[in-house]
């Protein structure tokens, strides 16, 4: 009786299957704000442009110890952005692009702390 019970129990029970792998060896996974995945090679790793989109997420989303990784921009601009590293492309276009990565960082944080300021002022003249 004891082994039907346990036959009929393990038929039962839910069959536990893997999740597929996160990435192929050597690429690992980002997401953008559009919530659209990408599988980026390792190798890439080395660019500046990486480099700065990986900065500016640490400072916006915080450093992230499980979940996802979180660009600061969409799938079109991300898809640029790979192009780019792909096609390595002269070191004086990475640099604007990198210095267009910045002044749309600052300029986001001014309006935040400028936002900040207004609901202060708001709120200060309640």
């Amino acid at each position: 009786m004891a082994r039907k019970w346990q036959k009929l129990a393990a038929a039962s029970r839910r069959r536990i299957s893997w999740p597929r792998p996160v990435a192929e060896e050597g690429h690992f996974v980002v997401y953008t704000s559009d919530k659209r995945r990408f599988i980026i090679p390792l190798t890439y790793l080395k660019s500046e442009i990486l480099t700065e989109l990986f900065k500016i997420a640490e400072e916006e989303f915080g450093v992230v110890n499980s979940g996802p990784i979180m660009l600061p921009c969409d799938s079109r601009f991300l898809e640029y952005a790979i192009s780019m590293i792909q096609r390595h492309v002269d070191k004086d276009l990475k640099k604007a692009l990198i210095m267009s990565l910045a002044s749309c960082r600052y300029s986001s944080l001014a309006n935040d702390h400028q936002e900040q300021h207004n609901q202060q002022l708001f709120i200060c003249s309640f």
